[in-house]
């Protein structure tokens, strides 16, 4: 997906997606506010985003989209570099750009990907995890965790034997963790999977927890979610 608010700016980056066998163009806007539901609804891997958009800034936008997809900014004003990394953008892109600088930027983000899948591959053969907390790093065992609950750039681990604070963000902290073990079910909230005890249309339980199922969620977790009935 690509967003400026300069349409020359966005025909530019648009062309040069649409003439890479490896990218697929789902969208485009002029909008930085129509962003988060644009993603949402056409399942947006990469984003191309512009920094300087009226109403709402590109570094604003990350910050809602909650590691929902990855990011290349693109911008005329080198300033905002290390806010993006800082946010963990895969690159950053300084206008006008130049359709090779585009296509270093694209195998950038396809090694991410690459190497994503494999840490995914490792972790689901694995039985525990581990996170750093205060001045250590702590392992946790997937048959342990309860849910998980996400506050802006910390994540808190519940188990059995109680909470794990660690500073990183939900996004970071999915990737690693086995999809058939453990589903996201709000932009605050994963939960695991063997540990629910009763779902509603909006909610669930987990122990004595209730946990809200949001809207951007719902779908993939009905379909995830598949008890054995009798």
């Amino acid at each position: 997906m690509a967003v400026d608010d300069e349409p020359l700016a966005l025909e530019l980056i648009s062309e040069y997606i649409e003439n890479t066998p490896e990218l697929q163009l789902s969208a485009t806007t002029t909008q930085a506010e129509e962003v988060v539901e644009l993603v949402d609804k056409h399942g947006v891997e990469l984003l191309f985003l512009d920094v300087q958009m009226p109403r709402m800034t590109g570094i604003e936008v990350i910050k809602k989209l909650d590691g929902r997809c990855a990011v290349v900014l693109t911008t005329a004003f080198p300033q905002y570099a290390l806010d993006g990394f800082e946010l963990e953008v895969v690159d950053y892109l300084l206008k006008p750009i130049s359709h090779e600088r585009f296509s270093r930027s694209v195998q950038k983000v396809l090694e991410k990907f690459k190497l994503d899948q494999l840490r995914g591959n490792e972790s689901s053969a694995q039985d525990h995890f581990f996170v750093k907390t205060d001045y250590k790093t702590q392992r946790i065992n997937y048959s342990e965790v309860l849910y998980i609950e996400g506050l802006k750039d910390y994540v808190s681990i519940y188990t059995d034997t109680g909470r794990v604070v660690s500073l990183q963000v939900m996004k970071k902290l999915e990737e690693f963790l086995p999809p058939n073990r453990f589903v996201r079910v709000h932009r605050s909230y994963i939960v695991a999977l063997d540990r629910i005890r009763q779902v509603e249309k909006k909610r669930l339980f987990i122990e004595e927890r209730e946990i809200p199922i949001g809207e951007t969620y719902r779908d993939q977790f009905f379909k995830t979610f598949q008890p054995r009935q009798t």
